[in-house]
């Protein structure tokens, strides 16, 4: 299973979403995040993965979910480690990889979103800590889920 790592900011009342522009996931709004290097941990390759997506250092990250993604027939498994932040050094900006906007904590575009987002974000954004498993088919669809409210991660 590949270890990776997602992340939100937050302000006011609005959460900062990019939307993907290659590779896997091009084309969705999500947080921004992805694998962690050798050497690293999940902290340090979210904060590293942040500045290379949207140009900003996120500070006091705090865990909010730990996700599996089980997806069908030779593609590998996802375990991910998902954090928000209101506190960052710099300001979002578009790069290669990803194009950021802010959006209403009340009016997310989930008809652009994976399939599973609705499920757990609101509950993150109302300051729940869960653990999930989604498994998805191979169009990405998601086909189960499941959804523990947790007191720490």
């Amino acid at each position: 299973m590949k270890i990776c790592t997602l992340l939100f900011l937050l302000q006011d009342n609005e959460i900062l979403l990019a939307q993907k522009k290659r590779g896997f996931g091009a084309g969705y709004w999500n947080g921004v995040g992805g694998k962690i290097e050798p050497n690293e941990t999940i902290e340090q390759a979210a904060t590293r993965e942040c500045q290379e997506e949207i140009g900003v250092i996120p500070k006091n990250l705090e865990k909010v979910a730990v996700h599996d993604f089980l997806f069908p027939d030779g593609m590998e498994d996802i375990k991910v480690h998902t954090f928000i932040t209101k506190i960052w050094a710099g300001e979002p900006h578009e790069t290669e990889e990803m194009a950021p906007q802010w959006f209403k904590l009340s009016d997310p575009p989930y008809a652009e979103m994976w399939d599973d987002d609705i499920v757990w974000l609101p509950l993150v954004l109302q300051g729940k800590k869960l653990k999930t498993t989604f498994t998805f088919d191979t169009d990405n669809h998601m086909r189960k889920a499941y959804l523990e409210i947790v007191e720490k991660l």
